[in-house]
């Protein structure tokens, strides 16, 4: 009888909380998606969980769905992290080969790559994942597998991620408050760029931006490895106040506005007056202003943005120097012209990104995290079965409570 293997990622974003659930038949790479639940969430702020509780009762809505609906029950997720409390550390370490024959073996790697995490950090923050950048045996730098080579000596240089465990311990208790366990926890970016990025552009130098309602996530890869992430405290919600704010309406009005309406200009602009009526009440007479007006507004927070990716670029040497470009997605990915305006402002070349590693497409960039988070969940091996054994499920809670 074929197995089936089930993957589950959870994206708590500061607007709403998306589920993708998909699975693995035996004998297929591909992932099929079996759900795709999201669901309107309060307690969350500019990607950090503020209101566990609030939190929660989003998370168990999908989780209904997903049991009533698609007959499918959940054990454990692959949860993100974001915020601007996300931070990146490079450190180096070294050790002596143990073997007598100086072959390297993975004890080896993983005690030098230990050895370059052993630097202080406050107590507020916690080590979320390592990434190799490379590594250099008896001074031969830029070595990738060290594994089975010979020498004396092994020198690791690593980026490590890290986060706030305050905000870390909220994250976790939103989740376990709905009934579910964490079986991974991924930065934003890095989980879009699973779903989003190949190995070939990893490899030649890309960028990818994740465009979210709070927040925005960069991370850059070069020669195959992470290089960089940084969280942007801007996303496209700012654009719905900047709209709200410059033609003096509410946010309801401004997003209406800013989806029918919004756009970056590639051509001369009309000066053609745009008049928005107010369907529910014929007396009122509408709002009226020029696209050249909308379109100003939107572009200068766009400008903002790219500054800030631009910034971020400079201070890792890559500004400008990513023969890959820089990659777009997330919900605020999807406005008209953005990619050209990305392309004049950074001068690199810029896409869309689609999301990859799915037996059918999955459409809509604002689903490129929640696939990402699936898809990690299918390079650790995942879930054999629909659910955690008992005394797994116990344990792992145990864990999640003592440790953020």
């Amino acid at each position: 009888m074929a197995r089936t293997r089930y993957f589950t990622g959870l994206d708590i974003g500061s607007s709403a909380v998306k589920m993708l659930v998909a699975e693995q038949r035996e004998n297929e790479e591909a992932l099929e998606v079996l759900a795709r639940i999201s669901k309107p969430t309060l307690g969350m702020r500019r990607g950090v969980v503020i209101d566990p509780e609030k939190v929660s009762v989003a998370i168990s809505s999908a989780l209904k769905e997903c049991s009533e609906i698609y007959n499918i029950k959940i054990g454990d997720i692959c949860v993100n992290i974001n915020g601007r409390h996300i931070f990146t550390n490079l450190s180096h370490g070294l050790a002596s080969v143990s073997r007598a024959d100086k072959n390297i073996s993975p004890e080896d790697v993983e005690r030098v790559t230990q050895n370059a995490q052993a630097f202080s950090l406050p107590l507020n923050q916690e080590i979320l994942d390592v990434s190799a950048k490379e590594y250099t045996v008896d001074g031969i730098r830029g070595i990738r597998e060290p594994v089975g080579m010979q020498g004396v000596r092994i020198e690791a240089d690593i980026l490590t991620i890290g986060g706030f465990s305050p905000y870390l311990k909220t994250l976790n208790q939103a989740v376990l408050g709905a009934d579910l366990e964490i079986c991974g926890r991924v930065a934003n970016p890095i989980a879009a760029g699973r779903a989003i990025l190949t190995a070939e552009e990893k490899e030649m130098g890309v960028a990818l931006l994740d465009i979210g309602f709070g927040t925005s996530g960069l991370v850059v890869y070069d020669e195959g490895n992470l290089v960089h992430l940084a969280v942007i405290p801007i996303g496209s919600n700012n654009i719905t106040s900047d709209i709200a704010i410059g033609l003096t309406t509410d946010m309801e009005t401004a997003e209406k506005i800013k989806i029918e309406y919004g756009g970056i200009a590639l051509k001369k602009i009309d000066k053609k007056q745009i008049r928005v009526i107010d369907n529910e009440n014929k007396s009122n007479p509408g709002l009226a202003f020029s696209r050249k007006l909308l379109t100003d507004i939107i572009e200068t927070r766009w400008k903002e943005i790219f500054e800030q990716v631009n910034k971020e670029l400079k201070n890792i040497s890559k500004a400008g120097k990513l023969p890959m470009g820089l990659i777009l997605t997330g919900g605020g990915s999807e406005m008209a012209g953005i990619t050209e305006l990305a392309k004049k402002e950074l001068k690199l070349p810029c896409r869309l990104g689609t999301i990859k590693g799915f037996s059918l497409p999955v459409d809509g960039s604002g689903w490129a995290v929640a696939s990402g988070l699936a898809l990690t969940g299918l390079d650790e091996g995942g879930d054999e079965e629909e659910s955690l054994s008992g005394i797994k499920r116990i344990l792992q809670r145990i864990l999640n409570i003592f440790i953020p």
